[in-house]
């Protein structure tokens, strides 16, 4: 059948782009959706924007998105009701709003930002690389690798494509060895091994898990578990996120960000009222992992609880909102 859009040319370009966006915009959502991102564009636009730029008014967010306010506000107010961002009224002009991300939200632009933007931008790049002659010509070029081969699919496939297959899993005591060395090496290479480490590492059920905790592991197709990292409670609704560590052969596979979204996320879901970790300066590039995804030097949590590591400098809560 004749495509009538495509045949009348300039006089129907903008239902033609139209049309396009929504395609692109259908298969994004897919791939979203594949890589358990749980929002729709509209929302991830506003989430994206919040995150690059800061707290935004929403008409802020109008100017810097593009789109109507009706619509900004639209989908502020779902976002809001789903926990993904909260309202304050804005100093200096009690009518306007601001939005914030919320500790959920910063966790789901995270993951977007890692499992599914990515490869969708890649696909995207790839299709429009090729493109040549007058602008109606590159649409029906691009058309016709859509209608080839989706951009679903494209993305999907760059995702397998780029990065070795990585998997959560829960503690087992098959796995208490794997608990021990992996953290014993990178423990081992910076500092010493103090008493509290080698009572958590060798007796991880009774300091973590019968106490309400409980322990990750990432797992490599290639390498086997790689990683791990704990929650511990520590007082009544205060918990330590510790013993995390990626060992040194599987350094570069972002094995540690998928393992502390998963541990951030778990802990959201048990609706923890404090999550902080000790760490130290030397830690430098976790350090920078853990503020990418939330957390932020806390003074208050240092003196609590600082004590319990000599090789502590470091005390990050993981921000409530």
């Amino acid at each position: 059948m004749a495509d009538v859009l495509a045949d009348l040319g300039h006089l129907f370009l903008g239902s033609r782009l139209k049309r396009l966006a929504e395609r692109l915009q259908a298969d994004a959502a897919k791939v979203n959706k594949a890589m358990g991102v749980d929002a729709q564009p509209a929302e991830l636009a506003l989430l994206a924007a919040i995150d690059q730029l800061g707290p935004l008014t929403i008409s802020a967010a109008v100017e810097s998105l593009g789109v109507s306010q009706p619509a900004v506000s639209r989908t502020a107010t779902g976002l809001v009701d789903r926990g993904l961002l909260t309202t304050e009224s804005d100093e200096a002009d009690q009518r306007q709003k601001t939005l914030k991300l919320t500790r959920s939200g910063r966790a789901l632009v995270a993951k977007a930002k890692e499992a599914a933007w990515p490869f969708i931008a890649e696909a995207v790049r790839a299709m429009c690389a090729p493109l040549e002659g007058t602008l109606l010509e590159q649409l029906t070029a691009l058309e016709g690798q859509l209608n080839e081969r989706p951009l679903e699919t494209r993305a999907l496939d760059i995702a397998k494509s780029h990065r070795d297959t990585l998997a959560i899993r829960d503690y087992s005591d098959d796995l208490a060895q794997s608990f021990y060395e992996i953290n014993a090496e990178w423990i081992s290479s910076m500092f010493t091994l103090e008493k509290k480490d080698i009572e958590i590492l060798k007796n991880p059920r009774k300091t973590i898990l019968d106490d309400g905790g409980f322990i990750l592991f990432v797992e490599s197709a290639e390498l086997g578990v790689v990683g791990t990292c704990a929650v511990m409670k520590v007082d009544d609704g205060v918990y330590e996120l510790t013993k995390m560590g990626v060992l040194e052969s599987a350094r570069g596979r972002k094995a540690g960000e998928l393992l502390l979204q998963t541990a951030l996320a778990r802990a959201d879901a048990m609706k923890i009222d404090t999550l902080y970790l000790l760490t130290n300066s030397k830690c430098a590039p976790a350090i920078r992992l853990y503020e990418k995804l939330g957390f932020v030097h806390d003074k208050a949590i240092m003196k609590k609880y600082g004590a319990a590591y000599a090789r502590c400098n470091v005390a990050m809560r993981y921000r409530a909102t």
